[in-house]
């Protein structure tokens, strides 16, 4: 009998992880199904409730559950436990385990840019469950210096003590969004990391930075939207001569990730990463 699996979300519109899963499944002959579900926020218990009750044996979770879904669930991976939120449920038999694949997507697809996070600075846009992630794992690379940029400085406070308490890393700036207060981060800034939707499919004229003259040629743009492809803010960050890294990747090593989780099988995608990534960006 097919298996299923899954990605919930809301909005769920834009995500291609329906088509990454489904590719990889059946490259690999998987008698799996992945499908994509639209879930709101106050539908949330009831769907986590489905899973177990339909025996569906894992999801994907996005934006804006990746925090939320966890007083639903049975267990935690160590993981999840450090970050605070999740991306991956496995229904393992009678319990619904928690997992992060973010953590190792993220630094996977550094790692296959030549990005080295070692001693560096970092800013960071957002403080929601896919910034924990970004932070925790920018953490584990053993950056110098974190900024957190949040329009609600507290919910940047509080990811900061979290991430302070869980892993005992104190070098971080929490800012809002005021330009003047960016730019000054910016200047001296390696890396910056987009963890909002700000910019993602529909709304894809905004950008969650204004002003192209707050980016240089010395900075690496990473913005975790992947739909469109080349985001308005990555679109700046090149013309500013900046390096522009887009979320396409991430997706995937963290797809790839989940998917050993569900299956318990080592996956390897070697021999079609190219054609799986031609795939995908047509999809787009």
């Amino acid at each position: 009998m097919t298996k299923v699996l899954g990605v919930i979300g809301y909005p769920i519109e834009h995500s291609i992880s329906p088509h990454l899963h489904n590719f990889i499944l059946k490259k690999l002959n998987l008698d799996y199904l992945y499908l994509a579900f639209k879930v709101k926020p106050h539908d949330l218990s009831a769907a986590v409730a489905g899973v177990r009750a339909l025996g569906i044996v894992g999801i994907n979770v996005t934006i804006p559950h990746k925090e939320h879904v966890l007083q639903y669930v049975d267990d935690f991976s160590e993981e999840v436990r450090l970050v605070g939120s999740a991306n991956t449920i496995h229904n393992d038999g009678d319990k619904l385990i928690a997992y992060n694949t973010d953590v190792g997507g993220f630094l996977r697809s550094l790692e296959v840019n030549n990005v080295e996070l070692s001693g560096k600075k970092v800013v960071v846009l957002g403080a929601g469950g896919a910034a924990r992630a970004i932070v925790h794992a920018l953490v584990k690379a053993g950056v110098e210096q974190i900024v957190i940029c949040n329009r609600t400085v507290e919910r940047g406070q509080k990811l900061a003590a979290d991430i302070e308490a869980r892993t005992g890393f104190k070098h971080f700036s929490v800012l809002g969004l005021s330009e003047d207060l960016v730019e000054s981060n910016l200047s001296e800034a390696d890396l910056l990391v987009n963890t909002t939707s700000v910019g993602m499919f529909p709304k894809v004229e905004e950008s969650p930075i204004k002003d192209r003259n707050l980016l240089h040629e010395n900075l690496i743009v990473y913005d975790l939207v992947y739909n469109p492809q080349e985001t308005t803010f990555l679109r700046m960050a090149k013309s500013a001569g900046a390096r522009a890294i887009n979320g396409l990747e991430m997706l995937i090593y963290q797809g790839i990730a989940s998917l050993e989780i569900w299956t318990g099988s080592k996956i390897s995608i070697d021999e079609f990463v190219f054609q799986l990534k031609d795939y995908l960006k047509e999809k787009l």
